[in-house]
């Protein structure tokens, strides 16, 4: 052995063990080793949340290991090649890469307060109350005309006298709500279907509507109160136009993605049944 080599094997053995005692190993786990520095780590992350035990290095360590063995046994079972599994795998994949793309320009999004204002001008809030007559998601076609000419019926009765919208609401409609005579208090327009929404929007006090089919089934609308800017939750807002604001990046991205992509489309399997 030259001098040369022996001198690089003792320094290369030297930087080993200070390395080694740098982060020196916990625990072994059927060959995969547990450094200090992963233990320490995910110790320190278990203290910022709140748990029913006490949070003890031995406790993270016994849990490290047992993600090590679940993992391990996931492998040798073959686990990775269930549908279920690849299916979840791949949402993860979906996301982490949409999130190292995209992570940037997130980052950037602003939410001023005239932004609140505009989106809020175009999308009030409504108290309203409702009189549903449900229809399945795929009803048959005396079932949803059924539904149809109930809710008409109903709608005429209301015509002629809408103070009974409590009333009938109370005895005729299929909704959660209807013990309260359908008084579904204020909601945001997010949390509705767009055509009870659109329905509403822009529509006066004691407004009635005729009957608006949703995926829901035929809902006969009653506006009660719209909300003033000034008492709306504007935490809740600023939130509401981020997700606006961001979904337009990520319609951006994909269209950028899909017009480098090879995709065909058959659209005859695309037609469904419209809701009338």
């Amino acid at each position: 052995m030259s001098k040369r080599l022996a001198i690089y094997l003792i320094t290369f053995f030297i930087a080993f063990s200070v390395s080694a005692q740098k982060d020196p190993t916990v625990a072994t786990v059927n060959g995969v080793q547990i450094k200090k520095s992963e233990l320490d780590k995910k110790y320190y992350q278990n203290l910022l949340y709140v748990s029913d035990k006490v949070v003890t290095k031995k406790k993270v360590l016994n849990d490290m290991v047992n993600r090590v063995l679940g993992i391990q046994r996931a492998k040798s079972k073959k686990l990775t090649n269930d549908p279920v599994v690849k299916e979840k795998m791949e949402d993860v994949l979906y996301h982490a890469q949409i999130s190292k793309d995209l992570e940037p320009q997130l980052k950037k999004i602003v939410v001023t307060d005239d932004d609140v204002k505009k989106y809020y001008s175009a999308n009030p809030e409504y108290r309203t109350a409702h009189i549903l007559f449900r229809v399945r998601a795929k009803p048959d076609k005396n079932e949803a005309l059924a539904a149809q000419k109930k809710s008409m019926e109903v709608y005429e009765s209301l015509k002629q006298n809408p103070d009974k919208f409590a009333e009938l609401a109370n005895r005729y409609s299929q909704a959660s709500t209807a013990p309260n005579g359908g008084d579904m208090g204020f909601q945001p327009a997010i949390r509705m279907a767009p055509e009870y929404f659109n329905s509403v929007n822009g529509k006066p006090d004691n407004y009635v509507t005729p009957p608006i089919r949703t995926q829901f089934g035929y809902h006969i609308i009653k506006v009660l109160s719209k909300k003033d800017f000034g008492s709306i939750n504007t935490a809740l807002y600023k939130k509401i136009v981020y997700d606006k604001k961001r979904d337009k990046i990520l319609d951006k991205y994909f269209e950028s993605l899909q017009k480098g992509a090879k995709v065909s489309v058959n659209e005859k399997y695309l037609e469904y049944e419209t809701l009338k």
